[in-house]
């Protein structure tokens, strides 16, 4: 028994699970101060909760990034990619524009000028999408497919650190503290943690497999024949880039049955989410108690649901993991409506919030490690970015409506929250639709992307 604790804590205590610490940690950052802190700050400054759900579409960048994920793939940036290599190259540019963007946000005043402040946070999350694309494919590709659960789970207990503990309720105290700008300006600082991670860090090797070089150089060589040196070879590098990674993935079994799963399996909890904060304040909680307990406690309850979410997928296997966790996430949204009826009662608020995050904890790593699984390490960037958007799509565009809901609602928290879990269940038909149709689908990776190769240029 001892030996087997050991090995398990082994595969954490390297290197390059650092890396993924502090990668996680740049990456889950930006989200509170575009999603639960920025409602609440809008909210302190009067404006109304159907504006705060309409910010939702500000990130849009997040469930849209596939579009510019072939350029992280492809496209090499001047002196950046000599210096440091295609994947840290980008991801330093991409860190640079998110410190810049974060401090623009933090000059802007809501009350005065909320488009301003629109426009602001459209750029956090921009920089923001950008780098969780090339943050991702630098993981997949340092990874082997036996390592990505490990992986998965550092990159959110990295994303937590930075999102739930440092961004989150470090920024609630900072905003208690110093006043909201002042606590934007010091978080955005902060995303050095992970510039030092890629400066500290070697550049993966990524080895292309032969099938897919064998395929993009038939394309090179077809269109050599048939244009002229200079359009071949951009008419080629488009296609390898933009049109590739999304054939290849088109032409595996159940792929349509894949996307819609990924689009609906979080929308309940996105709707949640979106409102959490405002709920906690128009209950009347300060915000050092939300943080105390919205952040630090659920922190930790979530990193026992990350510990125990890579257990139960590697005990049951990662669809039967995804099936169990979500529907406990969907359970664990009424523990809100009771919150709802309760009131300001701080106890129950801490049960709220720390089985909503240990259910989250639990579904993400088999989420993570099954999208990681599907992607081709040709196209790591454009395909892993293909899938988590549309898992963005639902958590961005459908919950913006989630403060219109409320006030259609007359402010009823507690039916707000039941239907909440009622659209968490969505997911879960087609899920034992694909665990009976395709239960290999986790290995679909190996599958499409095995093979001898070369590393990539």
């Amino acid at each position: 028994m001892r030996d087997r604790l050991a090995a398990a804590f082994a595969t954490y205590l390297n290197r390059r699970m650092l890396t993924l610490l502090a990668l996680g940690f740049s990456s889950g950052l930006p989200a509170p101060l575009v999603f639960s802190n920025l409602s609440i700050w809008l909210r302190d400054e009067g404006v109304s909760r159907t504006d705060i759900g309409l910010f939702a579409l500000a990130a849009t960048p997040y469930a849209i990034n596939f579009l510019w994920a072939p350029l992280i793939d492809h496209l090499r940036l001047p002196w950046l990619t000599d210096r440091f290599g295609r994947r840290r190259g980008w991801a330093l540019a991409t860190q640079i524009a998110l410190i810049g963007a974060i401090l623009w946000m933090s000059y802007s005043a809501p009350a005065q000028h909320l488009w301003m402040m629109a426009v602001a946070t459209l750029l956090v999350t921009t920089a923001s999408a950008t780098q969780d694309i090339v943050i991702d494919a630098y993981r997949i590709d340092s990874l082997t497919p036996e390592q990505y659960g490990a992986g998965s789970a550092v990159a959110i207990w990295g994303w937590h650190l930075g999102g739930t503990l440092v961004g989150g309720a470090g920024g609630l105290l900072l905003a208690g503290q110093f006043g909201w700008q002042a606590s934007y300006q010091i978080l955005a600082l902060a995303v050095l943690v992970g510039v030092l991670a890629i400066l500290a860090s070697p550049e993966p090797v990524r080895a292309i497999p032969r099938r897919v070089a064998e395929e993009e150089a038939a394309v090179r060589a077809r269109l050599a024949g048939r244009l002229p040196a200079g359009a071949a070879a951009v008419a080629a590098w488009l296609y390898n880039a933009v049109v590739a990674p999304f054939a290849e993935f088109m032409r595996r079994d159940g792929w349509l049955l894949v996307l819609v799963f990924v689009f609906v399996f979080k929308f309940g909890d996105a709707m949640l989410g979106r409102m959490s904060g405002v709920f906690y304040r128009e209950l009347g909680f300060s915000l050092e108690t939300i943080a105390e307990v919205s952040k630090v406690y659920g922190f930790a309850a979530n990193m026992v649901g990350v510990f125990l979410g890579g257990v139960l997928a590697a005990r049951i296997g990662v669809l039967r993991a995804l099936f169990v966790a979500g529907f406990l996430t969907a359970a664990t949204n009424l523990t809100y409506s009771a919150l709802a009826v309760v009131g300001q009662q701080k106890w129950m608020l801490a049960v709220a919030v720390v089985s909503d995050s240990f259910t989250t904890g639990l579904v993400t790593v088999a989420f993570v490690a099954y999208l990681s699984g599907l992607c081709n390490v040709a196209y790591t960037a454009t395909q892993y970015a293909l899938l988590a958007s549309l898992g963005n799509l639902s958590r961005i565009w459908l919950s913006a409506s989630a403060g219109y809901m409320v006030d259609r609602l007359d402010g009823d928290w507690a039916t707000f929250f039941t239907f909440t879990a009622g659209l968490a269940l969505l997911g879960l038909p087609l899920l034992l639709w694909l665990m009976r149709r395709f239960p290999s689908h986790v290995a679909a990776r190996g599958a499409s992307g095995a093979g001898e190769g070369a590393p990539a240029a």
